[in-house]
């Protein structure tokens, strides 16, 4: 093990699923089944992620993103292939790669709901043995980089989602783990807290060489925090590299907005090694009113939807 965070070789995971029958009798039947299939959650994945690192785990709804954060968690143990997690199998010793990993999973809070902020990270000081003078150093780690003063007093059933959302990563972070698992951290957050939350990983990761795997639909997060993708689809890896590398082989798209007459927006993608810009407003123009013509580099959201769509990279 030498720079290594996260090391993944040839990971499979299947489930057995029941084919089950449909009505009362059909019910019935499948109580007493043993007719299932196999499903492939999860196909021949490998990866290796450098300490420090923070990567954009991507993938649509359905894809195995899930499947393969809980088999680098030790929730779920994989069919064949090897995962070491700081040197760990984490489903061989959850105690031990517990002890070194944060998570914080979309809306499921790992605080004391009823109790002041300052209460939980306690509690959690306890449960993970933290000196007092690192976990006051913790603190004051996180006063630099948020105000949390004000919500440090405050019970967790009174905050707002997203003060809540930020309470998680804090907590997540608390014991100096070697690796933090975020899935969709900013997910439901207006664009002020998002900013605030991305702020918060970003120094928590330069200052603490933290390791970050992030799950996320939002682009924005992306953007923002991750110079490397992976993205996933039906069980299988089929991107690894950085942004900019996608962004250049996309490079001769263009977005084009067209307000139209009836102040109506139209918006297409356009492959300007293919298509000339000027024909296709041309040919718009023959069948409506342009009164406004806006022309935009590719967004990272429209070059994942091309990779979905089947575009090579």
């Amino acid at each position: 093990m030498g720079n290594e965070a996260l090391v993944m070789e040839n990971v499979c995971k299947d489930f057995k699923v029941l084919n089950r029958h449909e009505g009362l009798k059909g019910s019935i039947r499948d109580l007493f089944s043993r007719d299932y299939k196999t499903v492939s959650a999860v196909k021949d994945v490998s990866l290796t992620v450098e300490k420090g690192e923070i990567i954009g785990y991507l993938g649509p709804n359905g894809a195995g993103k899930s499947t393969t954060i809980k088999m680098m968690t030790g929730v779920l143990e994989p069919t064949s292939g090897k995962i070491l997690v700081n040197g760990n199998v984490p489903y061989e010793n959850r105690t031990e790669n517990c002890e070194n990993i944060g998570v914080v999973f979309g809306q499921r809070s790992q605080l004391w709901w009823s109790l002041p902020l300052v209460e939980s990270f306690k509690l959690l000081r306890d449960l993970y043995m933290v000196p007092q003078k690192e976990y006051e150093q913790m603190l004051e780690l996180y006063r630099s980089l948020v105000d949390i003063d004000p919500i440090l007093n405050k019970p967790v059933r009174q905050m707002s989602l997203g003060q809540r959302t930020l309470s998680d990563i804090l907590a997540a972070f608390l014991h100096n783990p070697a690796i933090v698992f975020l899935d969709e951290p900013t997910i439901g957050l207006d664009v002020s807290m998002k900013d605030k939350i991305r702020c918060l990983i970003r120094g928590l990761n330069q200052e603490k060489n933290t390791t970050v795997i992030l799950t996320t639909h939002d682009m924005g997060d992306v953007d923002a925090l991750c110079r490397r993708i992976v993205i996933i689809d039906k069980g299988q890896k089929i991107y690894d590299n950085d942004i900019d590398h996608l962004k250049n082989y996309f490079g001769s798209y263009r977005t084009l907005k067209l307000r139209l007459s009836d102040d109506t927006w139209e918006e297409m993608l356009i492959d300007e090694s293919k298509t000339d810009v000027m024909d296709v407003i041309m040919k718009k123009q023959k069948e409506q009113k342009i009164k406004d013509i806006r022309l935009e580099e590719i967004t990272t959201e429209e070059v994942i939807k091309k990779i979905y769509e089947g575009e090579a990279v």
